[in-house]
């Protein structure tokens, strides 16, 4: 049983990196068009957010997903992971100066193996979050 566990942690451990190689490869992307990241991997009590970045007056909250197919990762941003998201959101917000003051939009970036991420911007508009 040993080898079982030993197999299980090593294959969260490729899920992690592969997982933080996707968010820099879009923390690049969104660099390349001119936004600034805020933060990455920001958690609240509430939720996490994996890309902060902001253009301007836009506040963009990025959810990063690397799957080998866009439906299937636009699929994993299900409505309860919509709603964590948001509340993380209006935390962050609250924490930071000035950021209220900003549009919020929330984007997905999809990472699939050998080809270029793919940016939707306004993914989702949050309902109500309570």
């Amino acid at each position: 049983m040993a080898w079982l566990r030993e197999s299980s942690r090593k294959s969260r451990q490729r899920a992690a990196r592969a997982g933080r190689r996707a968010e820099m490869i879009a923390a690049v992307l969104l660099r390349l068009k001119g936004y600034r990241i805020l933060a990455r991997d920001y958690r609240a009590g509430v939720g996490e957010l994996d890309i902060v970045a902001r253009r301007g007056r836009l506040l963009a909250v990025v959810e990063v997903k690397r799957r080998h197919a866009l439906l299937p990762a636009l699929e994993a941003v299900t409505d309860r992971q919509q709603r964590r998201i948001a509340r993380a959101t209006e935390a962050f917000v609250a924490r930071h100066a000035g950021m209220d003051e900003l549009d919020i939009r929330f984007d997905v970036i999809v990472v699939q193996p050998h080809r270029p991420p793919t940016h939707i911007m306004d993914a989702w508009r949050p309902r109500d979050v309570g």
